[in-house]
């Protein structure tokens, strides 16, 4: 009997998170290197793959790189995301159209799916034979300072202040049990220096990095809110700014044509 995936995140939340993100873009300087990086991530490997896809899908890529570096090569480009314009795509539901693509990218959704083979499963669908797939988002491994920092303003009793990550290891079992071939699953890091406290939670709400957890922890209440920056002092480093990683996790399979059998 199939059971359903556990409820880690709350779908309304993620999507106030991510449509927070695009008021907050509109400001000439927020915070974007990490969509930047996984765009500019994904233009490299189709360039080293020398795969130039005719038909493709983009989900996620607020920035518009990724679309725009395919159309320049002639690619008809569908773009979708959860939350954002009226090309709402759910990760979690079949992709709701006949097309199949030879290309697919992800970018900064997947990490806050609760059925995360199921939502691989569907791209996996979606792609016609010998189509590729590209996913990135933040994995294990990734805000070690801000875990730390809020365990110490938690003090005695801890709330659960940022989500689960999938690591390396994890990913490759997924692509494995989701049908792609070929699977190659690595990460890179971008560390980031921090003047402030502030300055870190307002990257991490400029990009739609922030909790969108089913069950998140308490409201910082003034006290804890003090000990948290009270911590982020004490980790200046002798510039002054506390360095804070990003691991960025990127999974790629193509959908191979199956074989018949052999009788």
């Amino acid at each position: 009997m199939a059971t359903s995936p556990p409820t880690i995140f709350a779908p309304k939340r993620r999507n106030a998170v991510r449509q927070r993100m695009a008021a907050l873009q509109g400001r000439h300087d927020a915070a974007r290197y990490i969509a930047d990086d996984m765009a500019d991530d994904v233009l490299d490997r189709l360039s080293f793959l020398r795969h130039e896809p005719r038909e493709a899908l983009v989900v996620g890529d607020w920035t518009g790189t990724v679309p725009g570096g395919l159309r320049a090569t002639g690619a008809q480009v569908e773009e979708r995301d959860p939350a954002l314009g009226t090309a709402l795509l759910d990760e979690e539901a079949p992709y709701p159209g006949d097309d199949k693509f030879d290309f697919i990218a992800s970018l900064g959704t997947l990490d806050t799916v609760n059925d995360l083979p199921g939502a691989l499963v569907h791209l996996r669908r979606a792609l016609a034979d010998g189509g590729l797939m590209i996913a990135s988002f933040p994995g294990a491994g990734s805000l070690p300072a801000l875990r730390a920092i809020m365990f110490e303003a938690d003090g005695e009793r801890p709330s659960p202040r940022i989500h689960p990550q999938v690591d390396v290891r994890a990913g490759g079992q997924l692509l494995q049990r989701c049908g792609f071939a070929d699977p190659v699953i690595d990460s890179h890091h971008i560390d980031v220096r921090f003047g402030s406290f502030e300055r870190m939670i307002g990257d991490l709400r400029e990009q739609g990095l922030t909790s969108c957890l089913a069950r998140p922890g308490a409201p910082l209440g003034r006290t804890a809110l003090a000990r948290a920056k009270s911590a982020f002092e004490a980790r200046r480093d002798a510039d002054g700014k506390v360095t804070e990683r990003f691991e960025i996790l990127t999974l790629s399979g193509w959908a191979k044509p199956l074989r018949p059998p052999k009788f």
